[in-house]
């Protein structure tokens, strides 16, 4: 999720802001409204936004003298609202200095879409997932952290990169010959012991979770919660 994110809305339609602060509010971002041009300007002078979404046709100053005055002083995404269609409305639209041009009626979920594409393009991409959360085991996958209940276990790096492989592919059963292959590579003579051991070894160190790691005779071990 993009966090901390501040979107101005302009348009004349009180349903089409209330649409667009919704969708907003549900990824975690605030959102300022403004009914008319005049208004978006105001509000756009006295804050920091990281999108503005203009309605083109806009009272007061239309969506395209507002973009175009916003442009003399930065350089900020701006998505433009018509429920005009035309090739000429929509080269207008970009040549006032508008990135992107949706067309009404829209879905929510296109509008957010879009507003995170350009934000990644500007600099603000998604935080990456930092931790694997199974049960009540949770693995950071910055610091090789490992919580069992909350509380950091310690595990040996071959008992870590089992324990991840097992989380990152829960519900699939896997042989011992292919856990070898993965978690040791390839080039380790090893036997299904070495993999028996290891087991063993983390499901006492996950405890009370051990039965996570289940075993699948004439297979090998499947990890499921």
């Amino acid at each position: 999720m993009i966090k901390d994110i501040n979107l101005l809305i302009a348009d004349t339609d009180a349903s089409i802001r209330g649409i667009v602060r919704i969708a907003a509010k549900e990824e975690g971002w605030e959102c300022d409204e403004a009914v008319d041009g005049i208004g978006a300007l105001k509000f756009f002078r006295r804050n920091h936004y990281h999108v503005v979404i203009l309605d083109y046709d806009l009272a007061e100053l239309n969506g395209r003298i507002v973009c175009r005055q916003i442009r003399k002083t930065s350089t900020i995404p701006v998505i433009l609202l018509s429920a005009q269609s035309g090739e000429a409305e929509r080269l207008a639209g970009f040549a006032a200095g508008g990135n992107d041009y949706i067309l009404k009626p829209f879905y929510p979920r296109e509008v957010i879409a879009r507003v995170k594409s350009l934000l990644e393009l500007y600099g603000h991409a998604a935080e990456p997932n930092k931790t694997l959360v199974q049960g009540g085991i949770a693995i950071d996958l910055l610091s090789h952290r490992v919580s069992v209940d909350k509380k950091e276990i310690s595990l040996t790096p071959k008992e870590y990169d089992l324990l991840l492989f097992f989380c990152q592919n829960a519900g699939r059963a896997y042989p011992r010959d292919t856990l070898l292959d993965v978690v040791w590579g390839e080039d380790f003579y090893g036997t299904d012991r070495t993999v028996d051991t290891h087991i063993k070894s983390l499901r006492g160190k996950i405890s009370p979770y051990h039965h996570y790691i289940i075993t699948i005779w004439g297979v090998g071990y499947k990890f499921e919660i």
